[in-house]
């Protein structure tokens, strides 16, 4: 029996050894495969340029560096995006180890703005027919809205002819050196690209092959890898000599905290979370002990917190949100006659509009519109039940008490114990009461109540 469990060990242990060496191999096997394998990273860039868009390609760029990729190849297709967000993916594109290839793709696509920047940093810029680039103007997002000029600033910017304030002037030189340093760097047109920025100016893609804005033209992904065979960039001070044949495409999709990141820095959902964290601390604050609104709200307020630390906010669109939100709940303590309400919509539409000072990344106007109707009837009903409790009965207190009838629970003259609405009073009576004779309140001294027999007045009039 013993020799019978030794052998089972023995047997077990073996098959256990074979299966770990198996395992061991196929690692082995499976690493010398995707480190023999030639590959490129293509990173889809669809829509505005921001944070996503940023942590994207940026991982996307150190992945490539890690697996050994041949290059990094970017498909865009944007109508422009964040400075922040565009400079970050720019300082990825210079530093990094690998070649990087935008191309501007499919047909009918874009790089507008920002995209044109990010086209000018790569190692290789290429562009499908019937797609264009350019229109690189910057514009000043976020932030307090400009002051008036004074009148010597004034005078000079019409001399001048510009018409620009000094911070306009000051944003547009420094995005135009910027892109002009880039031009020099992959040796690209530095004239046009100051133009793109300066004048908004914009080339198709044949037009931008002619003027050596971009490298080459390609039909589809395939064509592209074709003219890039055998092609030699500089890669930080490294002559590399692209290699497509064989190439093998690796697509990287979002993970869970891209997604995230894509849902949260949607200015609608960034505004739906403000509100309903809004909403949710002042119930839990006007109703302590609920609960449920305070966890909800807290969370959704610092998800919309973090959301507009991403995004380019109005602080002057924060400020007139906050004032019409404390306007509309105002109305509930002060009577105003719909005055404060009334300017706290206008002032909550007002700020709604400025919040997300950009034409790609800002409040859908119907959203805008839905919840100003909402927090304009939230204010009719709060003037209207006013109005309701105005015209009701009082319910409570001295004015409640004087003219009810009760019991005499006790003989007393003087001070004794009364029975009014199922409650027991202390009353105070100048005329002797029999237990269970009716009295009438005439009057309240604190909480003593002053009685007097109920058939008195019946028996008077």
């Amino acid at each position: 029996m013993k020799t019978a469990m030794q052998t089972r060990r023995a047997i077990t242990r073996t098959i256990a050894s074979l299966a770990l060496c198996l395992v061991c191999i196929t690692t082995a096997t499976a690493a010398e495969s995707t480190a023999g394998r030639n590959t490129a990273c293509l990173v889809e860039i669809n829509g505005a340029i921001g944070p996503v868009t940023q942590e994207l390609v940026v991982r996307s760029i150190d992945r490539a560096r890690r697996n050994g990729a041949s290059m990094v190849i970017l498909q865009m297709n944007t109508p422009g995006g964040l400075d922040h967000a565009m400079r970050e993916i720019v300082k990825a594109i210079l530093d990094a180890n690998v070649p990087v290839v935008t191309y501007i793709s499919p047909q009918g696509s874009r790089a507008a703005s920002a995209g044109t920047y990010i086209l000018y940093a790569s190692h290789v810029a290429a562009m499908a027919p019937a797609t264009n680039l350019g229109a690189a103007t910057p514009v000043q997002l976020g932030g307090l809205p400009g002051t008036p000029a004074d009148p010597a600033r004034h005078t000079d910017q019409n001399k001048s002819g510009d018409g620009k304030t000094d911070m306009e002037r000051k944003i547009v030189n420094d995005a135009s050196a910027y892109i002009r340093g880039l031009a020099k760097l992959r040796g690209r047109n530095e004239e046009w690209a100051e133009l793109a920025v300066r004048d908004a100016a914009s080339l198709t893609a044949q037009e931008a092959l002619e003027q050596h804005v971009i490298d080459l033209v390609a039909d589809d992904l395939t064509a592209l890898l074709d003219k890039l065979d055998g092609r030699k960039v500089d890669v930080k001070g490294r002559i590399v000599t692209l290699n497509t044949r064989g190439l093998v495409i690796e697509r990287i999709s979002p993970d869970w905290r891209s997604k995230l990141l894509a849902i949260i820095t949607d200015p609608n959902i960034a505004y739906v979370l403000m509100l309903a964290g809004i909403y949710g601390m002042i119930l839990e604050f006007s109703s302590p002990g609920a609960i449920l609104p305070g966890v909800v709200g807290s969370i959704c307020l610092l998800l919309a917190l973090y959301a507009f630390q991403l995004l380019p906010i109005s602080y002057a669109g924060l400020a007139l949100l906050g004032i019409g939100l404390a306007f509309i709940i105002s109305e509930l303590f002060v009577t105003s006659g719909g005055v404060l309400g009334l300017g706290g919509v206008i002032a909550f539409a007002a700020g709604s509009i400025m919040l997300f000072d950009d034409e790609y990344l800002a409040v859908s106007l119907p959203m805008i519109g839905g919840t100003a109707v909402v927090a304009g009837g939230f204010m009719l009903w709060i003037m209207k039940r006013f109005a309701t409790l105005r015209h009701r009965q009082v319910v409570s207190g001295a004015e409640y008490m004087i003219g009810r009838t009760g019991t005499v629970r006790e003989a007393f003259s003087g001070r004794g114990r009364v029975d009014i609405d199922g409650e027991s009073w202390l009353a105070d009576s100048r005329t002797p009461l029999p237990a269970g004779r009716q009295v009438r309140v005439t009057g309240m001294d604190r909480l003593v109540l002053k009685v007097e027999p109920a058939d008195t007045t019946a028996a008077e009039e």
